[in-house]
């Protein structure tokens, strides 16, 4: 441990499994206290006791709008104050347009970019007036390379990748970051709705991640000196051919 987050305070959504729950024991063994926002009341609990006094849960389902919009004052009761946030919640749909599930992609398309957005507003006005904080997204590389075979997935993450450049110049002036880190594929239970075959192919040639090298890109946006800015950090692994 370099303690190269100390006295930060952290709030990542998602942070219950997958990539926000590497990036937030990757922030804690760097000093930080994380602030855990995912709605899995039991999971979150036992795994802030599992993780220590700095890992603080907050049960916040991002598909009710009051909820996300009301978080800052609790994120401030719970930890103080806050230097960065990263939303990293989402969903994925992949499959033929032609074979799809509307509903499934409204679901989808809430959390990826309603829900997202709306996070940020809840907490963007604090920094700003701080003049001081990063704002970090969980994109994809699907927000840079259309997937033949994920669209409406692609489609979400182009969504975020022009909310990220927009909004960026946007505060840059008020001395806050926002930046985007856009992986390939990597395990986690985003992927449960691969197709067999796609899945053990993927595994059998080494063109999965593992959400701790994410954490540690993470981690090296979140450590540039302050004049730098990560506006996108895109990370893969050699045998995808993007």
């Amino acid at each position: 441990m370099a303690d190269l987050m100390r006295g930060k305070v952290a709030a990542i959504t998602g942070a219950a499994s997958g990539i926000g729950l590497e990036c937030a024991r990757t922030l804690l063994s760097e000093g930080a206290t994380v602030v855990f926002v995912d709605r899995a009341q039991d999971k979150l609990e036992q795994l802030c006791g599992e993780l220590g006094e700095k890992a603080l849960p907050l049960v916040v389902d991002l598909l009710k709008p009051a909820e996300v919009s009301g978080m800052l004052p609790r994120i401030l009761d719970l930890a103080g104050k806050l230097d960065i946030f990263h939303a990293n919640a989402g969903a994925y749909i992949g499959g033929p347009v032609a074979e799809g599930d509307p509903d499934a992609w409204d679901r989808m398309l809430n959390l990826n970019i309603n829900a997202a957005f709306r996070s940020v507003h809840a907490v963007l006005p604090y920094m700003i007036e701080r003049k001081s904080g990063d704002i970090l997204f969980t994109s994809s590389i699907a927000g840079v390379v259309p997937v033949v075979w994920e669209p409406i997935y692609t489609a979400s993450k182009f969504a975020v990748q022009a909310f990220v450049h927009s909004t960026r110049r946007q505060v840059a002036p008020h001395g806050v970051r926002v930046g985007a880190v856009l992986p390939g594929p990597v395990v986690t239970a985003l992927l449960d709705d691969w197709p067999k075959a796609k899945m053990e192919e993927a595994l059998a040639n080494g063109s999965l991640m593992q959400p701790k090298e994410v954490a540690d890109a993470v981690l090296f946006m979140l450590t540039r000196p302050r004049n730098i800015t990560i506006r996108d950090l895109v990370i893969l692994p050699n045998s995808v051919d993007l």
